[in-house]
């Protein structure tokens, strides 16, 4: 290779680095500003939805999201474009490499699913305490490959939306009210109508008991030491836990109140006057 060809090539790079360079600079800074533009919009639309008054906690982390890769999107095809490339072609590859990848992510793309579906249907929303066969706790937050929930215990629990969609799903929190049920054990000595009436009153008056549908006390069974009553009482799902706790312990003070006995689990042994004594009990037998 000669001097002349060198110079040539030299003066061939020079143009393409003159000509490229403000391109590959203008890129890299849509790429750096379009970067905390995409982050800045997703943090004000996530403040934005949590001031608004009526705004669906459940889609806050979704619409935050989408506005995030929405925009970062844009900005990946707008420096691709600077820097001179077709952006069809791009958007081709891109398609191409979309389906390897969910062919390869499987199980990724059943959650996507899962969590448009759960976010269609609405089987539960932040803040309600829910129950599968596998995890329980309170939903925090719902994303669109998994979901946040915290057990009544503190523990944090990272749940992908397929085994949340996959199962059968009990919400504690779906329905304004809850039917409290406790049941208490009298003597068989006592009367079975005035420990009904006695835990009936007691509960109709408590405050967080609701009137409709009014109080019911049965006489669920017959145990082995008590006759089972069991207490029927209607309240909001927000005040169950208390409400129940303070039956409970409430009901038993009435029944004693009122002098019916809460026996406690015993054994009665008969025997045969003609039969012959039971042994005595161990380490008492005469020296």
């Amino acid at each position: 290779m000669d001097l002349s060809q060198v110079t040539s090539l030299g003066a061939i790079a020079l143009t393409w680095a003159t000509q490229i360079t403000p391109r590959l600079v203008t890129a890299l800074i849509i790429l750096v500003v379009g970067y905390y533009v995409a982050s800045w919009a997703a943090r004000g639309t996530r403040s934005l939805m949590t001031r608004a008054p009526h705004a669906d906690m459940t889609m806050v982390p979704i619409v935050a999201a989408v506005v995030r890769y929405s925009i970062l999107i844009l900005v990946i095809v707008a420096a691709l474009a600077q820097l001179g490339v077709q952006t069809t072609s791009v958007l081709a590859v891109l398609g191409a490499a979309g389906l390897a990848i969910g062919l390869a992510l499987q199980g990724t793309l059943a959650n996507i699913a899962a969590g448009i579906m759960l976010l269609w249907l609405r089987p539960f929303r932040v803040g309600d305490y829910i129950e599968t066969s596998s995890v329980a706790g309170t939903v925090e937050e719902i994303n669109l490959f998994h979901s946040r929930l915290r057990t009544w215990d503190g523990i944090y629990k990272f749940v992908p939306n397929s085994q949340l969609w996959n199962t059968t799903l009990t919400n504690y929190s779906r329905n304004r009210t809850r039917l409290v049920l406790i049941e208490f054990g009298i003597a068989y000595e006592d009367d079975i109508a005035t420990g009904r009436k006695v835990l009936a009153d007691f509960a109709a008056a408590h405050p967080d008991v609701l009137d409709d549908p009014p109080v019911n006390v049965v006489p669920l069974s017959l145990g082995d030491n008590s006759v089972v009553l069991q207490l029927r009482a209607w309240s909001t799902t927000a005040r169950f836990w208390d409400t129940r706790w303070d039956l409970t312990q409430g009901g038993k003070k009435a029944l004693e109140d009122a002098g019916i006995t809460i026996p406690f689990p015993q054994r009665v042994l008969h025997w045969h006057p003609d039969s012959a004594p039971p042994p005595p009990p161990p380490g008492t037998e005469a020296a």
